[in-house]
């Protein structure tokens, strides 16, 4: 673990994060709709190798493979009673990826999969238990931060936001997932949420950086703009894990078709509106991740990093 909080260290350093993990895992061996998280324990020499190649692509941070880690999500796959032993687990293999080497373990804790009351069933007791048994876990596994991702619901993030602070995470990352909407120009979460609100909330309920991943539309330059109006509606940090693109339909699946190059000839303009962290999301791979390593490496000695 480092000494210095993640939060208060990319306020003069900017990092690069690593990009998909799913896409990954199913090039490994994964069947669709399984569960990844279980690999933590059942084939963790796999995960290791895909996060030892994103570490080895110059990622200074590495997110664990947690993303459906909470009970009630690990339930649906018959493998909640192993929720800490994953956890812990996933905390583990990031860490020994960066070998002796520097670097961030990011503890990833995703949405539990349910509406929380009143649009659902799930209360909001039972979503911060769930919540706060995983956090506890990356936390006492020693992970730098937490990180909650693919939000859309601001009731989910405040209560995931929670959670974390009572597990004492030394670093909070509040990180929704936005779609581009019909008029080109604005951003909303599918449950409404706007980027402007979003900064504003996270700044309040004392999250200690605010992100954006994933999304319909959320390309690197989509990431950029967003970033921008974060920057005009809060003060904290900001971190962007855009797509590979925009997605096309090979059948019924959705494939990322773009080019690492391409995604970092747009690095520079998110650079230039203050983003602090930079990674990628669905569709990327290590390749992308070199490629953003060195646009931001090159935009740091002065050049455009094209």
């Amino acid at each position: 673990m480092n000494t210095e909080p993640l939060h208060e260290i990319v306020r003069v350093r900017r990092l690069v994060c690593d990009g998909a993990m799913g896409t990954q895992l199913m090039l490994a061996g994964l069947e669709q709709g399984a569960c990844g998280e279980i690999w933590n324990l059942s084939h963790p020499e796999r995960v290791l190798a895909i996060q030892e190649r994103y570490a080895g692509a110059g990622a200074d941070c590495l997110i664990t493979n947690t993303f459906g880690g909470s009970r009630r999500a690990l339930g649906r796959h018959g493998h909640a009673a192993q929720m800490e032993e994953i956890n812990r687990a996933g905390a583990r293999i990031a860490r020994q990826a960066f070998g002796a080497g520097p670097g961030f373990v990011l503890g990833d804790i995703g949405p539990l999969g349910e509406l929380i009351e009143p649009y659902g069933v799930l209360s909001e007791a039972d979503a911060l238990s769930a919540l706060s048994e995983q956090a506890a876990a990356l936390v006492g596994a020693g992970v730098d931060a937490i990180i909650i991702e693919t939000q859309t619901s601001l009731e989910e993030l405040g209560i995931a936001i929670d959670a974390a602070k009572g597990a004492n995470a030394r670093c909070i990352i509040a990180s929704l997932a936005y779609d581009l909407c019909l008029d080109g120009e604005t951003f909303k979460t599918m449950m409404g949420v706007s980027p402007e609100q979003a900064a504003e909330f996270a700044e309040e309920r004392q999250a200690d950086i605010v992100a954006l991943n994933c999304g319909t539309g959320m390309d690197m330059v989509a990431a950029a703009r967003v970033a921008r109006i974060y920057r005009t509606h809060c003060k904290l940090p900001i971190m962007v894990q855009p797509n590979a693109g925009l997605p096309v339909l090979e059948g019924v699946k959705a494939v990322y078709k773009q080019r690492p190059e391409d995604m970092a000839r747009a690095v520079p303009e998110a650079l230039e509106a203050g983003v602090a962290i930079i990674g990628s999301c669905c569709g990327s791979t290590p390749e992308h991740t070199r490629a953003i390593r060195q646009s931001v490496d090159a935009f740091a000695q002065g050049g455009s990093g094209a």
